[in-house]
């Protein structure tokens, strides 16, 4: 089976634009995590929203004590959301 040469350059041409899409997408997903929520400093924020900001701080400092209960537990990805939430409830 014979390839003509205007489908050989148009092959390669698509396979490194696949290949740069992935590494796209793998260094999208890898930064992502640094780019996460910051907790919450009451002591920045106006005296008149401290106590919500307390209580946000509060919620992220449990959310982040059942996702590392969850990656501890190594639980599949499938499952994450709901363990979490199960332990958020508790």
């Amino acid at each position: 089976m014979k390839t003509s040469p205007v489908t050989a350059p148009a092959r390669r041409s698509s396979a490194r634009f696949a290949l740069q899409i992935g590494m796209v997408l793998i260094l999208t997903s890898w930064f992502g995590v640094s780019a996460a929520q910051k907790l919450v400093d009451p002591n920045s924020v106006a005296p008149e929203y401290r106590a919500v900001a307390e209580k946000r701080r509060a919620e992220q400092i449990k959310l982040l004590e059942c996702t590392k209960k969850a990656d501890e537990a190594k639980v599949l990805r499938r499952d994450r959301a709901a363990r979490i939430s199960e332990c958020l409830d508790k």
